[in-house]
């Protein structure tokens, strides 16, 4: 166990149709790193996660509802992936508000795969360079993102990755992020 995060809070914003293994695997490695992990959702009932978005998985439980919560709360966030899942937040006005909040802190976020629709949705990723699931890009590119195919890709405390193959970079990058802590506002970042 390392203790880069001691002290530090996290919330990982999901819910029904979240991708187990984005999930799961920097959960585990930010508690690793010494950080208190909540999992945020629409509700505090458990929610569904998927395999491989097509093979129902576990149930997860669930730490708050993201209309009961606030950023202030929370020193970085987590936006996980599946296609479901991000697709539910982003037309929950608590949770795109919860993510716009993180930005307009300057406070370090992660999203994989489908996860940075939400992000879209938020208004946050203008003028930022990210990476993302290929499905997801031209929503990126329409928002005001420049988009590159790369394992994991930061840009101002905005850690971003492709898929469940680039976890352990993405993982590894989080860390490093979330130790640094805030980062300046960008000038696109949120409206909330």
């Amino acid at each position: 166990m390392t203790n880069e995060l001691e002290g530090r809070t996290v919330a990982i914003l999901a819910t029904d149709g979240v991708e187990l293994v984005e999930l799961v695997q920097p959960r585990d490695e930010l508690r690793r790193a010494g950080a208190r992990v909540d999992l945020v959702s629409l509700s505090t009932d458990p929610i569904r996660s998927m395999n491989a978005d097509i093979n129902p998985a576990e149930l997860v439980e669930v730490d708050r509802a993201v209309a009961d919560t606030s950023a202030d709360d929370y020193d970085a966030l987590v936006l996980p992936g599946g296609t479901v899942n991000p697709d539910n937040l982003r037309a929950d006005p608590a949770a795109v508000a919860f993510v716009q909040a993180f930005f307009a802190a300057g406070k370090p976020v992660g999203a994989i795969c489908h996860g940075p629709w939400t992000l879209v949705e938020a208004d946050v990723v203008r003028g930022r360079t990210l990476t993302s699931y290929p499905s997801i890009r031209t929503d990126l590119r329409n928002a005001g993102a420049t988009v590159v195919d790369e394992q994991v890709v930061c840009d101002e405390g905005l850690v971003t990755s492709r898929n469940p193959d680039d976890l352990d970079a993405f993982c590894a990058k989080l860390i490093e992020e979330f130790a640094e802590g805030r980062h300046p506002v960008h000038p696109a970042g949120a409206t909330a």
